[in-house]
């Protein structure tokens, strides 16, 4: 298993930014691991994702849920970008 870590964005950068990262590591010249990832292979990686979120929460953990929230927000991104990519859908 891989575990790729994009650090926080700066102030005022836009959410159309971090949908250009996505987009990149999933670009030929992007990363291996993104670029064979599917729906279905990202699966289990969004169910983790959305149970350390709903973990946060409960814990009533600001850092924690700030974390969380990004990663998920990561995931839903992702999958976004591969319906973009088939023509399923899109993020808009």
């Amino acid at each position: 298993m891989t575990c790729l870590y994009i650090p926080s964005l700066g102030e005022g950068t836009s959410f159309e930014s971090f949908a250009e990262i996505v987009a990149h590591l999933r670009a030929p010249d992007g990363c291996p691991w993104d670029k064979e990832q599917t729906h279905q292979t990202l699966r289990t990686h969004l169910l983790e994702e959305a149970y350390e979120t709903l973990t946060a929460m409960d814990e009533n953990d600001p850092a924690g849920m700030r974390e969380e929230f990004g990663d998920l927000l990561l995931q839903i991104v992702l999958n976004s970008q591969i319906g973009s990519e088939t023509g399923e859908f899109s993020m808009t």
